[in-house]
C-alpha cells in the first residue's frame, strides 16, 4: 500500500495482472515430512511464496525459568532468508519479522492441546525462501502442518489466505504487486473446522461492508486450502 501508481493495469476486463479472477487463488503446493531432523515439517508453495516450516517438540526447555506448570511453552519464528526477496534482506531478524513470530506463536497457541504436555516446549520454525506475498498466512499454514506431521494434538489446522482491495475491487489471495500497489491488505487465518479466526490483520481502509465481504471471501479461500492440508496429511499417512 505504497500509493504509488502501478507500472501495468491491476485489473482489466474483469481479470486481474496474473490470469486470476477475483476470487481465484493462485497455484498451491504442499508437502509434508521434508526434514528428516525435525519431528515435523512442511513446504507450502503459493504462487511464488515458498515457505519451509519444521516443528520440534514436545521437549525439556533449555532452561528451567521457561517451565510452565500447566502447559506448554510455544515457541514461533517467522524469518525471511537473505535471497528470499528482490533486494538482498539482511539477516538479522527485522522488527517486522519480531511482530510477526509473536502474532502467528499467539495464533497457533489457540490450536495446540498445551495442556497435555506441562513443563515442556514446542518450538516451530518458519522460513520464507521465497516471497511474492501472502508470506505470513504461507507461514502460518506450513506451521499447522508441521506440527501435525509431528503429531502434536490440535483441535483443528489453521489455514491462511489474505484478501486485498485493488483499483476498488476485492480480490482474494493477493501476491506482492496487487500488496504493493492495492488499498488494502487483509490476512486471515482459522481454524476451519471450528470456524474460528486465530489472525486477522488489516492493512489500509476498508468500509464496514467491504470488511464482511473480504471475510466471507476469505472463507471460501480458507476451506479449500484446508481441504488440501487434510489430503496432502492424508496421502502421507494412508495406511500407516
Amino acid at each position: 500500500m505504497s500509493g504509488k501508481k502501478p507500472p501495468f493495469p491491476l485489473l482489466k476486463d474483469g481479470k486481474r495482472h496474473d490470469g486470476r479472477g477475483p476470487m481465484d487463488l493462485r497455484p498451491i503446493q504442499m508437502k509434508v515430512g521434508i526434514l528428516h531432523n525435525a519431528d515435523g515439517s512442511a513446504w507450502v508453495k503459493m504462487g511464488r511464496t515458498e515457505v519451509i516450516a519444521a516443528a520440534y517438540g514436545p521437549r525439556e526447555p533449555p532452561m528451567k525459568a521457561m517451565i510452565l506448570p500447566d502447559r506448554a511453552v510455544i515457541r514461533f519464528r517467522y524469518h525471511m532468508a537473505p535471497f528470499s526477496t528482490d533486494e538482498r534482506k539482511s539477516p538479522a531478524p527485522s522488527r517486522r519479522e519480531i511482530e510477526l513470530s509473536k502474532v502467528i506463536r499467539e495464533a497457533l497457541e489457540a490450536t495446540i492441546l498445551t495442556h497435555l504436555f506441562p513443563r515442556t516446549v514446542i518450538d516451530v520454525f518458519a522460513e520464507v525462501i521465497q516471497a511474492d506475498g501472502g508470506t505470513r498466512t504461507a507461514a502460518i499454514t506450513a506451521a499447522s502442518l508441521a506440527l501435525a506431521d509431528a503429531g502434536i494434538p490440535m483441535k483443528g489446522l489453521i489455514a491462511g489466505v489474505a484478501v486485498g482491495k485493488v483499483e476498488g475491487q476485492l480480490v482474494l489471495d493477493i501476491d506482492q504487486v496487487e500488496d504493493e500497489y492495492g488499498e488494502a491488505d487483509m490476512p486471515v487465518a482459522a481454524i476451519v473446522g471450528l470456524r474460528k479466526i486465530v489472525l486477522l490483520q488489516l492493512n489500509g481502509v476498508l468500509k464496514p461492508d467491504e470488511f464482511l465481504k473480504a471475510l466471507s471471501m476469505a472463507w471460501e479461500g480458507l476451506k479449500r486450502i484446508y481441504e488440501l492440508e487434510r489430503s496432502v496429511l492424508g496421502s502421507k499417512y494412508k495406511g500407516v
